[in-house]
């Protein structure tokens, strides 16, 4: 996905743990973050919850993924249970096919970058 996403002028950082992607997201403020839900350390789902919890980082639009389906489940009725704390999130659920991650980043990246309506 790095490789994909780089090669399409898009900038990369990566954790190699999810332990503190809060922090980072919180730090950082991403225009956008694509989550694994299976980090091993911690639950994506976890770190989703808190991401839109938080009023700094509830904003920041968040692609999740995974092949587990209980998981996929799981997020998918917070998204449908809770539309307007979820609506910038969107699920994928492997496999996928890598334009449709495109695809989905590129909505996203542009949906933020139009100027508010008065």
């Amino acid at each position: 996905m790095r490789r994909v996403l780089e090669d399409e002028q898009y900038q990369v950082s990566i954790l190699q743990n999810g332990k503190d992607a809060f922090a980072r997201v919180r730090q950082s403020l991403p225009d956008l973050l694509i989550l694994d839900l299976k980090l091993g350390d911690v639950s994506g789902k976890d770190i989703l919850i808190q991401l839109k919890s938080d009023s700094v980082t509830a904003d920041v639009p968040v692609i999740v993924y995974t092949a587990a389906v209980l998981e996929a489940e799981e997020v998918a009725n917070l998204i449908e249970g809770s539309p307007e704390v979820y609506n910038s999130v969107c699920l994928l659920r492997k496999p996928f096919e890598l334009n449709a991650l495109l695809d989905k980043v590129e909505e996203f990246l542009d949906k933020n970058a139009q100027p508010e309506r008065q």
